[in-house]
């Protein structure tokens, strides 16, 4: 391969993918004037105010700017559809596309974590990682974490919707929570938003932004790894390429890889990490024979419960030209109203069985009605359950189509492949039936638009026909370059690729398995763990709020 800079950078670290992940790295670790840190994204810059306005969120969602528009390949258990599967290619990745939902997942799936060997990693020895990261506004929550660099509110619920929702979950049986990222993640109740001050913030705002001026820290968008460099067994730079040249970065110290769990298992795999004969079907040199690599991917399949309103109450009312110059307006003088809100502000989290000891079942309220992954705004006034299931069984695989790293990898989840996965589901769409159909909504409620009438809720095949038919990516990607001791780990607690060098992964790769809610937040906690790991600092003591325990 030519490449266009004979006398390659030099850097201590060298960061591919300036996601959740890579921004807060690139921060922490360019703290110390001492370490010379190079960021790459592949994205642009986050300057669109669709990003900053959280009700941006639409558009962004509508127009498929600022993310990679992968495919999933076709769906054996979802009727053979091909999914759309967005991955954010700008500056703060993901957190800087998605819906702000500040979810952290079970106590229990760190728990898990740390008992399958990953020292280190349970909720107590993470939760202060995750009170760090937070500015948490109100103030008086004791699991929550103050002063941090990622602004942290309660959503608001005094939409008719959300309020609704809260009602009819009580009328349903079910009670409320007043922190779903608290003591018990159990019931209906407000979710937290990545929100300060009516703006998005995100890992660029929050932490990579605050870090530019420093002359050790070098960022470039636009700028696509191509692979990583080694010298036997260790890792010491990457060529990347920007405006059509190649380029050579040298990494003295480690290349980090925090591309997100579908480019970074195919940076592996381009570079020679990965299953050896799947490398020797593309005529790859191997450099190391990890199995595990792209093996192991989940991600949150999402069904719908969705019905027409019979007042104009839904988002769609701000496509009116009127309505929507007004909103506007007043976000730009107030930064607040419509454009402050990405739409979706109370969730609930509840068990298809009252015997389990935690929910399995996750559902959102959206205040309007979407289409195609929520890329088409249907026009008319509506709402719907986002529902999935909380910890799908489910595995799926990423592999390369090709050696060239710019084919687009193969993309297999497979959704819906357990039993278990399709019997949580469906019981998740008659749980939001019988949530809808409670008194708090009747003057809301109009028809059931899906799954509707014909599909009867003591039918299991219908409800599931439904399911394979219209079921959508939540796009939670995690686990392709998993932590762990097993054969089939990528990389060891401490995040170092096992049998490698100077090669450390921190993105949602290394999650052994997928946690039980959205996985930004998660990313952020580990990032912050990372850096610390990385800087050789002493991790925090465990902690738990006064009078609780683990």
């Amino acid at each position: 391969m030519s490449v266009l800079a004979p006398t390659p950078e030099e850097f201590d670290f060298v960061i591919v993918g300036a996601g959740v992940a890579g921004c807060i790295l690139a921060n922490r670790l360019s703290a110390d004037p001492g370490n010379r840190v190079l960021l790459l994204e592949a994205g642009g810059r986050d300057s669109s105010p669709l990003i900053t306005a959280p009700g941006g969120l639409l558009p962004i969602m509508m127009s498929g700017a600022f993310v990679w528009r992968y495919m999933s390949a076709p769906q054996r258990h979802l009727d053979d559809r091909v999914l759309y599967l967005p991955r954010g290619k700008v500056l703060g990745g993901g957190s800087s596309v998605n819906g702000m939902t500040y979810d952290r997942g079970f106590h229990s799936d760190y728990d898990q974590w740390a008992q399958s060997g990953n020292r280190g990693w349970s909720f107590a020895e993470v939760l202060p990682y995750f009170r760090r990261l937070e500015n948490f506004l109100p103030a008086d929550n004791a699991w929550h974490g103050q002063g941090g660099p990622i602004q942290v509110t309660r959503a608001g619920q005094g939409h008719p919707f959300a309020k609704a929702f809260l009602e009819a979950g009580v009328a349903a049986g079910y009670r409320l929570t007043d922190d779903l990222n608290g003591a018990t993640r159990d019931g209906f109740g407000a979710v937290d938003l990545t929100v300060g001050r009516g703006r998005r913030s995100s890992a660029a705002s929050a932490y990579l932004r605050p870090a530019q001026g420093r002359s050790n820290l070098v960022v470039v968008t636009q700028a696509q790894t191509r692979r990583v460099l080694f010298e036997g067994r260790r890792a010491v730079g990457v060529v990347w390429r920007h405006k059509g040249q190649d380029r050579i970065a040298r990494a003295l110290h480690e290349v980090i890889l925090s591309a997100g769990a579908i480019n970074t298992p195919q940076l592996l795999m381009v570079s020679g990490v990965g299953p050896a004969d799947h490398l020797a079907d593309h005529a790859i040199t191997v450099v190391a024979d990890l199995p595990g690599v792209g093996q192991g991917l989940q991600d949150h399949l999402a069904a719908h419960v969705k019905y027409r309103a019979t007042k104009p109450l839904s988002m769609l009312r701000y496509l009116n030209p009127l309505r929507g110059a007004l909103a506007m307006g007043q976000y730009l003088l107030t930064r607040t109203g419509p454009l402050a809100d990405p739409g979706m502000s109370v969730a609930c989290m509840v068990r298809s069985d009252p015997a389990l000891d935690e929910p399995d079942i996750k559902m959102l309220l959206v205040s309007a009605l979407f289409g195609a992954n929520g890329r088409k705004m249907v026009p008319m006034h509506g709402f719907y359950a986002h529902i999935n299931v909380a910890r799908p069984d489910a595995r799926g695989t990423v592999t390369l189509a090709g050696a060239d790293p710019d084919l687009p990898p193969v993309i297999d989840q497979n959704y819906h492949a357990t039993e278990r996965d399709r019997r949580v589901l469906r019981e998740g769409v008659r749980i939001a039936r019988r949530v809808f159909a409670q008194s708090p909504f009747d003057d809301l409620r109009g028809e059931e638009l899906a799954p509707g009438p014909s599909v009867f809720d003591d039918d299991d095949g219908a409800i599931d026909a439904y399911i394979r038919a219209t079921a959508e990516a939540d796009y939670h990607s995690t686990s392709t370059a998993r932590m762990g001791r097993d054969p089939m780990a990528v990389v060891d607690d401490a995040l170092l690729v096992h049998g490698m060098h100077g090669l450390r992964v921190v993105d949602a790769s290394v999650m052994p398995h997928l946690p039980g809610g959205n996985t930004a937040i998660p990313v952020a906690m580990i990032a912050e763990k990372a850096a610390d790991m990385i800087l050789g600092r002493a991790a925090p003591a465990p902690e738990f709020p006064a009078g609780e325990t683990p």
